[in-house]
């Protein structure tokens, strides 16, 4: 019999050992109804006996056979007496012997299955065989029934849980095709022009090395230098795009070299006219990769919405600041246009396609880590800050889990 996912899935999370609050719930109504209305002549003994065995069928999820051995013996206990209760204490055990089925290994289930077969069987041994007939009906309903049913739940569960691991390898699968494909294609036409670009520059800057307007080496200077650069960060991005890793260790940046990396960054920044106070934490040597490169990135995309939109003459303040808790606070800050040029409303910033796209993409970089974005104006210029957590497993689990 094949058992699919869609079909079975609720008998999967009804049967799972965190729902053993329901179920307890469920039998402790049946067994107090069958004790106040359909079982005679209950005594304070049977109370006690069905307490028990209903605290041994909520500590069964962590000793299923153990429990289910104790409750047999409670039965016989029952049956030899003539408890009242006898009855209640059968179901109970049925319901224990379900429970293992469903999670026991093999042998605590054939053994648990015969030692409850022999108690509810035990009074009718001496009159076999003229008992023959009623014992199997026993075995049947108190044994076998339990068994079938805890044999169908495991098999459904087993299978719920194949498809779902054939799902998330079929997705994995696929996405890592298309990272390949996209690798593929940056690598034979992107990385293709930037490379020719750089050697070009290259060339320009051999060729008019001498007699040449200072200003004009310096520019070909700067476009060799970032050209280069953007060529190593698009190596990199096609290492990770190729990695099967979820997180590869292939790192944009290193971690002891981000305030080199930000320096880098705004004196860029500061090239176009750009004033730009900075103040970085020494503590920043010690961030993770990821955080380090989210750092950066938003520190490059707020400068240039800076530059495009407050003018390449702004005044702007960046504070980088680790807390007690190792957590990282960025915030980047422009004045706006200054007076004296043509004023740009500060609300007008992200109305753009591509304005809209950086921003959406540092909430994407942001939330991968758990963080807190804030954009907007304030006053007549524009303020971006970011908390970005502590590294910790809750947080790598909830990156695995968007890969």
């Amino acid at each position: 019999m094949e058992f699919t996912l869609r079909g079975v899935a609720w008998i999967e999370r009804i049967f799972e050992p965190d729902y053993i609050l329901v179920r307890l719930a469920i039998l402790l109504a049946a067994l107090v109804g069958d004790l106040l209305w359909i079982v005679p002549g209950v005594g304070a003994r049977d109370w006690v006996l069905a307490l028990v065995a209903l605290v041994l069928s909520a500590v069964c999820r962590w000793s299923q056979l153990w429990a289910l051995l104790i409750q047999s013996g409670l039965l016989l206990l029952a049956d030899g007496y003539g408890f009242a209760a006898a009855p209640v204490l059968k179901v109970l055990a049925c319901v224990l012997l379900f429970e293992l089925a469903v999670r026991g290994r093999g042998r605590q289930v054939a053994a648990g299955a015969v030692v409850l077969g022999v108690v509810v069987c035990f009074n009718l041994l001496d009159k076999l065989p003229a008992t023959i007939g009623a014992a199997g009906f026993r075995m049947v309903i108190v044994v076998g029934v339990p068994l079938l049913l805890g044999g169908y739940v495991r098999l459904a569960r087993d299978a719920a849980r194949r498809e779902r691991d054939s799902a998330a390898e079929r997705i994995a699968a696929a996405r890592a095709a298309e990272r390949t494909a996209i690798a593929r294609e940056l690598h034979d036409l992107v990385a293709h022009h930037v490379s020719s670009m750089v050697l070009r520059v290259g060339v320009a800057r051999h060729v008019l090395s001498a007699g040449t307007d200072p200003r004009i080496t310096e520019v070909l200077d700067d476009l060799h230098t970032s050209s280069t650069a953007a060529l190593a960060d698009l190596r990199k991005l096609i290492g990770v795009l190729r990695d099967p890793a979820p997180f590869p260790t292939t790192a944009f940046v290193d971690p002891g070299g981000l305030p080199d990396a930000l320096a880098v960054v705004i004196d860029r920044a500061r090239a176009t006219g750009l004033h730009v106070k900075a103040t970085i934490d020494p503590s920043a040597t010690h961030l993770d990769p990821l955080r380090g490169i989210t750092v950066l990135r938003l520190t490059q995309e707020a400068l240039a919405n800076t530059i495009r939109h407050a003018g390449p003459s702004a005044q702007v303040a960046l504070n980088l600041t680790l807390d007690a808790d190792n957590s990282v606070h960025i915030r980047i800050e422009d004045e706006g246009r200054p007076s004296q040029e043509n004023p740009e409303p500060p609300t007008a910033r992200g109305a753009g396609s591509h304005e809209g796209h950086g921003l959406i993409g540092m909430r994407e970089r942001v939330d991968l880590l758990g963080g807190a974005l804030s954009v907007g104006p304030v006053g007549k210029g524009w303020r971006l800050s970011a908390v970005l957590p502590a590294e910790q497993k809750n947080s790598r689990e909830r990156r695995e889990a968007r890969v």
